[in-house]
Order: C-alpha cells, then structure tokens, then sequence
C-alpha cells in the first residue's frame, strides 16, 4: 500500500544549476541522480524531483515545507547561509519571521531561486 511508500514530491525549476546550488548546497539536500529531465535529490523518507521546466508561475502557498524539532536553530542557520524568510503583512512574526500559531506551533517561510515558497513549521 502507498501507505508503506517512499513519498516523491515535485518542484519546477527554470534554472537547474541555479536550483541545485540553493537545495544541494543551501539546503543541503544530496543530489543523487541527474538524468536531464530532473536533478534527483535524497530528503529523509523519500526524493524530491527538481524538475526542468521552460518557464512557469510559482504557486502563492506552501509548495513544500519541512517539519524541524528547532525552528528557531533552524532559521537562524538558513540565514547565515544567505536565505530570506517571508514576512506577511497578515501574520503577526518574530524578529526571525516565524509565526507562531494560536495554538502553538511556530511556521516560516522562504523562497527557492526560482520563487516557490517553501516551509520550516515546528510542532507544539
């Protein structure tokens, strides 16, 4: 069943190169495989596919997003390493850019080179 399956997500990029750069050494996520259509990337539990596209319009939410035990740590590392977190006039965020949830959990979010919006959240 799916349930016992590997999960495979998808991301489109423009820039391949420019992609790899920012989720192999940025995020540092191994790339495992280049067969030309897609740069093959090793994520705990499953593969995250970087796939070439011509062109195309980054989604206004969430594409994906990582749950991490220190979303503060977290963010603060990603920073020195050069990342921007969102700010949303709508959600009331930390100095770091983390909006923490009314019931608790604390979510931030930042963009790949190619402006699809990805996540850190920490649970409760």
């Amino acid at each position: 069943m799916l349930s016992e399956c590997e999960l495979m997500g998808f991301i489109p990029v423009a820039d391949a190169a420019r992609a790899q750069a920012f989720y192999c050494g940025v995020l540092q996520l191994p790339l495992v495989e280049d067969n030309g259509f897609a740069l093959i990337l090793r994520a705990p539990h499953g593969n995250l596919r970087l796939v070439r596209v011509p062109e195309f319009t980054p989604f206004p939410f969430t594409l994906l997003g990582w749950a991490v035990a220190d979303i503060e740590a977290e963010v603060q590392a990603l920073g020195a390493a050069g990342v921007n977190f969102e700010r949303y006039p709508w959600f009331e965020q930390d100095a770091l850019g983390i909006w923490a949830a009314p019931g608790g959990d604390k979510v931030a979010w930042f963009k790949d080179p190619d402006g699809n919006t990805l996540s850190l959240a920490q649970a409760k």
